[in-house]
């Protein structure tokens, strides 16, 4: 936990990194920060959960999630009991801030901007300024073991591909409706697709994207 003048001060982006960190003299960990991101939504979104059902729906082996929640409680995040792994206080105050920032994932039909069987879409709240082409949300994808990404940004209340004129509102109306429905996407929010061979590696590939570009943005 990040103490600034004896105040509590919850950095997101630092903690899901430090999460990830290899505690010595011990093995590395074999998550990433989208697997942090998606544990937080888990206990978020239950309150309290047991560690077996967490590494089912992590889809982590049940060492992988120790390691991911000994990391949690290091970092003052998570509190456990005989009824489960629930939220600290500070944990609760990470959470609230990572929901400001970055929504949970929805599944989205195949088109052709997608890049796999399945695909998971996440929205990232203001951060269009930090979009270059696009190539570096999918090339992080790619990185952490998904087919692809594709990234829209919202502006002039329409979904566009980075600094192309194409809007999906004309080209693909039924996708753009569903997007801005599920969504609710307000100016300069972008929403990365995430492709994959399953579910879960389709919405790794996305998160993994989201959490780059939330660091280029800051």
């Amino acid at each position: 936990m990040l103490i600034y003048d004896g105040v509590s001060t919850l950095n997101l982006l630092e903690i899901i990194e430090s999460v990830t960190r290899k505690i010595a003299p011990g093995p590395a960990p074999s998550f990433n920060e989208a697997h942090v991101v998606k544990a937080l939504e888990l206990i978020g979104d239950h309150g309290k959960i047991g560690r077996i059902r967490l590494s089912k729906e992590l889809g982590l082996g049940e060492g992988a999630t120790r390691t991911l929640l000994k990391h949690l409680r290091t970092e003052g995040i998570t509190q456990s009991s005989r009824s489960g792994i629930s939220f600290s206080e500070e944990g609760q105050q990470l959470f609230s801030d990572l929901r400001s920032k970055l929504s949970e994932g929805a599944e989205v039909a195949r088109s052709s901007l997608t890049f796999g069987p399945f695909n998971i879409a996440v929205l990232v709240r203001d951060s269009a300024k930090a979009v270059g082409s696009g190539m570096e949300q999918r090339d992080i994808a790619i990185k952490s073991g998904a087919s692809g990404a594709t990234t829209l940004v919202f502006s002039d209340n329409k979904l566009s591909l980075p600094a192309q004129e194409e809007n999906l509102c004309e080209s693909m109306p039924e996708l753009h409706k569903k997007l801005v429905s599920r969504f609710n996407p307000k100016e300069n929010d972008v929403i990365i697709v995430g492709c994959g061979e399953n579910k879960d590696i389709a919405e790794i590939g996305a998160k993994m994207a989201a959490i780059q570009l939330l660091k280029s943005k800051e």
